[in-house]
């Protein structure tokens, strides 16, 4: 048998969306994939925001956890997006037998004790804190155009507008209670990015103590604008630390 053969029995990625997104974001990072995929959802996805608007994150951990305990494939690499390197770093510690490497591709990375909001800088922080307790976390379309999907085509952002399903407050304001796993970590720096801009990667890297860092030249959803180049770049992950 072949060394990527057995890979391909022995590990399996699990990708984590971020916020207000859903697992079909993923498909064409994992069209011809070398690895078996597990595409997550975030909790009560199918119901109105009024019934999940008080998930705490431990309900969005329990979920994950969940659908990746349901799946045959023994070892995992997590790749997480966004918002969802906050769950993501949760689940890592809960599975230490099954956990083979992290990814986090633009993803909030706060330390032990922190939150999603944590991570912002200050000014931002103040302001995102006192919007998404009066208005909720949708942000408005003119937001999510000019930050999410100013890289996209017209198309794809009309896809990302249409499908945006507001988060629970406290997926953002919770805390962490644990550090970076001790696996191979890859941190993936978005350089066109308007939502976690350059500063605040180096910020989320520095938290991650990643062993490998790698720059797509894009902005947040780099599985829509470049998922050749993001599939590139977990591949190479994949073979050459796992």
């Amino acid at each position: 048998m072949k060394p990527l053969e057995q890979k391909q029995e022995q590990v399996g990625v699990v990708f984590i969306h971020g916020a207000g997104l859903n697992r079909s974001i993923w498909q064409e990072v994992a069209a011809d994939f070398e690895y078996p995929s597990l595409f997550i959802d975030f909790p009560m996805r199918d119901v109105s925001e009024d019934l999940r608007k008080d998930l705490a994150l431990a309900d969005y951990v329990r979920h994950i956890r969940q659908q990746i305990d349901a799946w045959s494939v023994r070892k995992i690499v997590l790749v997480a997006h966004s918002l969802g390197g906050i769950p993501a770093l949760e689940v890592a510690n809960a599975l230490p037998d099954r956990l083979a490497g992290f990814v986090a591709v633009g993803a909030a990375i706060p330390r032990k004790g922190g939150s999603f909001l944590s991570v912002l800088p200050f000014p931002k922080r103040i302001l995102m804190s006192l919007i998404i307790r009066k208005l909720g976390t949708k942000p408005p379309v003119s937001v999510i155009r000019s930050g999410l999907c100013h890289d996209l085509s017209e198309e794809q952002t009309t896809q990302v507008i249409e499908n945006f399903a507001p988060e629970s407050i406290r997926v953002y304001t919770d805390p962490i209670d644990v550090i970076p796993p001790p696996v191979p970590k890859l941190y993936v720096q978005l350089s066109k990015d308007k939502e976690f801009g350059s500063s605040m990667q180096q910020k989320m890297i520095a938290n991650l103590q990643p062993e490998h860092v790698r720059t797509i030249d894009c902005g947040h959803l780099p599985m829509l604008s470049n998922p050749q180049g993001l599939r590139y770049v977990l591949v190479q992950f994949l073979r050459e630390a796992i």
